[in-house]
């Protein structure tokens, strides 16, 4: 919607982590060469936390691209739900081992001749845990016998735990304590300083094709990393409702009013009960914005009757559109 009006080739502040947009500040990279470091030098147990939103996933992925496919297996698990012998089960799906295997012994089995075999032949085997401070406790130190896999001077599986900051808490259980005396590296993903909030904007703008990278003034990035705290996943969510909102205005800068309206509508929706009525709040907005620029651009058409539709279709058809958001 708004891409031409700001000379964009996408949008730049999508939810989804695309490793195209990925933004390396020193956290991020020594988190990564921590975990590229561990799988190499076969450590076992790795772990890596971080706040909701700070790019764990992305991470993951910018690791995944480092792996060699050719020579690194990868298990990824993301139902934190799961019993062991269903993990058992998906660790053997995502290694491409075919084997009868119904039982639990069965699977241990032969997930132990796969490392094996996968160890002769000079490749590495690495099983993956999303949001591990959901597992349960009993999950986890089955988890931990898992690094029983191992040959008298090397670890057969790579293991790691990425997960919010509660990870760190359920380790220090004295019930985990030998988990936790199994873990070789541990690293944590900070949040974005006010500096780095300001380059990952327009990091993200320069790979979305735009020709101003000061799109957002100085002074809507100071109150955008005010209220994101750094966190890279609410700095997208404020930037692209300022970008909506720029556009319904048809200022081609974002300063700090829009922002203030974009943070306004934000905490309304947390506080609201019903995210329907906090979308159609935002789109009256919105609309009523446009709605004044279209009364404007009426006013100037009556006094420059000569230009016929050309101004007019577009605006008004900015407002249809925009009206037709309201419908139920």
């Amino acid at each position: 919607m708004f891409e031409g009006f700001y000379g964009l080739k996408e949008k730049p502040f999508n939810a989804t982590p695309d490793p195209k947009f990925l933004f390396m500040t020193p956290s991020h990279r020594e988190a990564l060469a921590h975990l590229v470091f561990g799988v190499q030098e076969d450590k076992g147990f790795l772990v890596l936390t971080g706040e909701v939103g700070t790019g764990k996933t992305t991470l993951l992925n910018a690791l995944l691209r480092k792996l060699d496919a050719g020579s690194t297996a990868v298990s990824f698990i993301y139902n934190s739900t799961l019993s062991f012998d269903e993990i058992l089960e998906y660790m053997l799906k995502d290694f491409g081992v075919k084997a009868e295997a119904n039982t639990r012994v069965q699977r241990l089995v032969a997930l132990n001749a796969f490392l094996i075999e996968q160890r002769r032949a000079g490749r590495k085997s690495v099983v993956i845990f999303d949001e591990a401070q959901n597992l349960e406790t009993s999950i986890l130190e089955q988890v931990r016998l898992l690094s029983n896999f191992e040959t008298p001077s090397e670890k057969l599986l790579q293991i790691m735990l990425i997960g919010q900051p509660e990870l760190k808490t359920k380790l220090q259980l004295p019930s985990l304590r030998q988990l936790k005396q199994r873990i070789a590296l541990r690293c944590t993903i900070h949040p974005l300083s006010g500096d780095e909030v300001r380059d990952y904007i327009r990091n993200r703008l320069r790979i979305a094709g735009a020709r101003d990278l000061r799109l957002f003034e100085d002074r809507a990035v100071e109150r955008i990393a005010e209220y994101a705290a750094g966190i890279p996943r609410v700095i997208n969510m404020v930037c692209d409702h300022c970008l909506v909102s720029g556009y319904a205005l048809r200022k081609r800068r974002i300063d700090r009013a829009i922002v203030d309206k974009a943070v306004e509508y934000l905490e309304e929706g947390e506080r609201a009960p019903s995210e329907s009525r906090d979308s159609r709040r935002l789109v009256r907005w919105v609309v009523g914005t446009m709605a004044a620029s279209t009364a404007a651009a009426a006013a100037v058409l009556t006094m420059h009757s000569a230009v016929g539709g050309s101004i007019a279709a577009p605006i008004f058809e900015m407002a249809r559109a925009a009206r037709a958001w309201l419908l139920p």
